[in-house]
């Protein structure tokens, strides 16, 4: 009997940790999730069926996402895609005492002083959400179809760098991808590498 238990908790813990080292892959169904936004509502990305949506990791104290908020590129993007219908959801997977925490109440204040334009900001202190979708950088940026289909994943544009100059020169993967998705189109760069500031788990 002891035998038997001991081999059940064993084959439990193999899979428990195949399950928590998942990784998401495009082409698959984005992982589902259900965390609560800066006004203590629950988000499930349920709610959001028929609908594209946009994950967006943010950490406003790297330089990497300042460099799109002090341009306006980032709220551009917002504005632009929440305005044809789409779900824009900013997460904040900083932990207590980490780079880029911030009660919810700060957050609201920063989407507000920034003039950002989120569907919602999600509160994912403990890093579930994050981890859940291998979040490395803020910015890391993810698009799931209509279906629920994980399409993109990775940089918001192709120059890895803190100058607001680059900006102008460089490809936007979100801004492609969205072009072509939206047409109906197979989107053509659908992995890229994350860069920016690590999220501070």
């Amino acid at each position: 009997m002891k035998t038997l238990t001991l081999w059940i908790v064993v084959v439990a813990a193999v899979i428990g940790s195949g399950l928590s080292s998942a990784k998401p892959v495009i082409g698959q169904p984005a992982p589902s999730f259900s965390v609560a936004d800066t006004r203590g509502n629950q988000v499930s990305l349920d709610d959001y069926a028929g609908k594209v949506v946009i994950l967006e990791w943010t950490n406003h104290l790297c330089p990497f996402v300042e460099k799109h908020y002090a341009s306006g590129n980032m709220q551009a993007l917002q504005e632009k895609y929440t305005g044809e219908g789409v779900v824009w959801l900013s997460v904040i997977s900083s932990a207590p005492g980490k780079q880029g925490h911030v009660s919810a109440q700060e957050a609201d204040r920063l989407t507000t002083s920034r003039a950002a334009k989120p569907s919602r900001v999600l509160m994912d202190a403990a890093g579930t959400v994050g981890r859940l979708y291998a979040a490395k950088t803020t910015p890391h940026m993810y698009i799931i179809d209509s279906k629920g289909t994980l399409r993109y994943m990775g940089a918001i544009d192709s120059i890895n760098s803190a100058n607001v100059a680059d900006i102008e020169r460089a490809t936007n993967y979100v801004e492609q991808g969205m072009t072509e998705l939206l047409a109906g189109a197979v989107i053509s760069k659908p992995v890229t590498r994350a860069y920016g500031c690590t999220v501070k788990y």
